[in-house]
């Protein structure tokens, strides 16, 4: 029997104030819960789409203690932010695995090709899978080649 996978993941994607990006959130989470992927969301579960508003010192807190608390990180890098490479390089201090996602026919920066553990390019969000990947999920296989 195949071992289920369950894993809880931080997901980072860049935050816009109008939340326009709330359908793509949505589109790409749903995705990772059906791949056995639990995630939390800043903008979602704790801004709760902006009827929460925190200083950035706040918000910076909570997500270094969500990074901390999860199991992986999952980063949607195709709108850069500065807030996204923190967390990238937050995750990777922490061990955590780091996946990124990106839109087909987009570039990653180079400087995290060379963090992220898994790089996964989609066209759709369905289309997202991460635990074909296993193996780059495993702590151990991190802590070893660091």
């Amino acid at each position: 029997a195949k071992e289920e996978m369950n894993y809880n993941a931080y997901f980072g994607i860049k935050y816009h104030e109008d939340n326009r990006n709330r359908d793509e959130i949505d589109s790409i989470t749903a995705a990772l819960q059906g791949d056995g992927i639990e995630t939390i969301c800043v903008a979602r579960d704790i801004e709760k789409w902006g009827d929460i508003t925190l200083s950035a010192q706040e918000l910076m807190r909570i997500t270094f203690e969500k990074i901390d608390e999860s199991d992986l990180v999952v980063l949607e890098m195709s709108a850069k932010g500065v807030g996204l490479g923190i967390e990238a390089g937050y995750a990777v201090a922490k061990s955590k695995p780091l996946v990124v996602l990106i839109k087909n026919g987009l570039q990653l920066s180079n400087t995290m090709q060379g963090i992220a553990d898994v790089t996964i390019t989609y066209s759709h969000p369905a289309e997202i899978k991460i635990s074909t990947h296993n193996n780059a999920m495993q702590t151990d296989a991190r802590t070893s080649r660091r």
